[in-house]
C-alpha cells in the first residue's frame, strides 16, 4: 500500500514543485499517494492537481484541529510556512509549531521543512530585520527540541526576484540594469524555487536514514552579481550594467515600503556572515538525481518576461 505524502503550499511554487518532483519519480510515485494542503481545495490550481491524482484538503495551518485532520495516517510530510500572508514573525512561527505539534500526534515518519538561518542570532544582532528568515529557523528550532525525525531544506535567493522584485530593469534605450544594493562582494546562492524544490526534497526523501537532523542546502551555486549580470547579456543579447543602490534609493523602490529594512538587510546577510553562513553546497548537490536550474537557464527560459 502506497504511503501517504502530505504537501504543505501545494498550490505554490515550492509545494507545487515537489509535487510534480514526486508525480514524475517513477519510484517515489509508486510508493506514495499524495494529498495536498491549501486553504481552497476548490482553486483552480487545486482542481488541475486533482487532475493528476492529488487528494487535495482544506487546512489552516492556525487551526490544529483542521491540520489533525490533514495530516491523518501521513508518512511523510513537507511543510513551507508563508510569512508573507501575515507579515509577522510569530504568527508564521506558531504556524510551524503547530504543524509540527500535529506531526508528533499522528506519528509522521518524516517532516520535511523548508526553512531558513536565524540572521540574527548570524550577525551577531547586526541584523535584527529579517523576520521571514528568523521566523523558520524558530521552526526548525522547535521541531528539533521536540526530536522530530526530520529534515531541513533551506532555499535559496529567488531567482524569480529578477522580476518580481525588479532586480532587473529594462532601460529606455533597450539595455538593462542589475540594481541592488551592495556590491561584488556579496554571494548569492541562487534558485529556482518553482523547477528545483521537488529536486532537493527528494534528496531528503530517498536519502532518509542519512538525512535525519540534517541539512540540505537548495540552490544551483553561488554566485556573484557581476557574473549574474554578465550571463543575463549573454542570454538576452542586450547591454546589462551592474548599478549598486544606495540604502534610499533601495528602500524607496521597496513594496511595501514596510520591507524595506527587512528586504536592505537580507541583502547585507549575502556580504556578511553570507546567506548560509559560509556553509558549502557540494555534499546537496552531489546528492541530486536532477541537475538545478542554472541561472543563464533560468533567464532562457524567462525571456519574456524582461522583454
Amino acid at each position: 500500500m502506497s504511503k501517504i505524502f502530505v504537501v504543505f503550499g501545494a498550490t505554490g511554487n515550492q509545494g507545487g514543485s515537489v509535487i510534480d518532483s514526486i508525480l514524475s519519480d517513477p519510484e517515489l510515485s509508486r510508493d506514495f499517494r499524495i494529498r495536498g494542503v491549501t486553504r481552497n481545495p476548490d482553486s483552480a490550481r487545486a482542481t488541475n492537481l486533482k487532475g493528476k491524482g492529488v487528494e487535495m484538503v482544506a487546512a489552516d495551518l492556525s487551526n490544529p484541529t483542521s491540520l489533525a485532520r490533514a495530516l491523518e495516517k501521513a508518512h511523510t510530510v513537507f511543510l513551507v510556512t508563508n510569512f508573507w500572508e501575515y507579515l509577522d514573525r510569530d504568527v508564521e512561527t506558531t504556524q510551524g509549531k503547530n504543524v509540527a505539534n500535529a506531526c508528533s500526534s499522528t506519528g509522521v515518519q518524516h517532516l520535511i521543512c523548508s526553512t531558513a538561518v536565524n540572521v540574527t542570532e548570524a550577525s551577531q544582532g547586526r541584523l535584527t530585520h529579517v523576520k521571514h528568515f528568523d521566523s523558520k529557523a524558530d521552526i526548525e528550532q522547535y521541531v528539533r527540541e521536540k526530536q522530530l525525525p526530520a529534515t531541513f531544506v533551506h532555499t535559496g535567493f529567488y531567482m524569480s526576484n529578477a522580476f518580481t522584485q525588479s532586480i532587473i530593469r529594462k532601460q529606455p534605450a533597450n539595455t538593462y540594469v542589475l540594481a541592488i544594493p551592495v556590491g561584488n562582494e556579496a554571494v548569492l546562492p541562487m534558485f529556482d524555487a518553482a523547477a528545483d524544490t521537488g529536486k532537493f526534497v527528494k534528496v531528503a526523501i530517498k536519502n532518509r536514514p542519512a538525512m535525519l537532523g540534517r541539512q540540505i542546502f537548495a540552490c544551483a551555486g553561488y554566485y556573484r552579481p557581476s557574473q549574474l549580470a554578465q550571463e543575463f547579456a549573454e542570454v538576452m543579447g542586450k547591454h546589462t550594467e551592474l548599478v549598486r543602490l544606495t540604502e534610499e534609493e533601495y528602500k524607496a523602490y521597496v513594496i511595501p515600503s514596510s520591507f524595506g529594512q527587512e528586504a536592505y538587510e537580507t541583502y547585507l546577510l549575502m556580504v556578511d556572515p553570507g546567506y548560509y553562513v559560509g556553509k558549502g553546497l557540494g555534499e546537496s548537490l552531489e546528492l541530486l538525481d536532477e541537475k538545478p536550474t542554472s541561472w543563464k537557464e533560468f533567464v532562457h527560459k524567462n525571456k519574456h518576461k524582461f522583454a
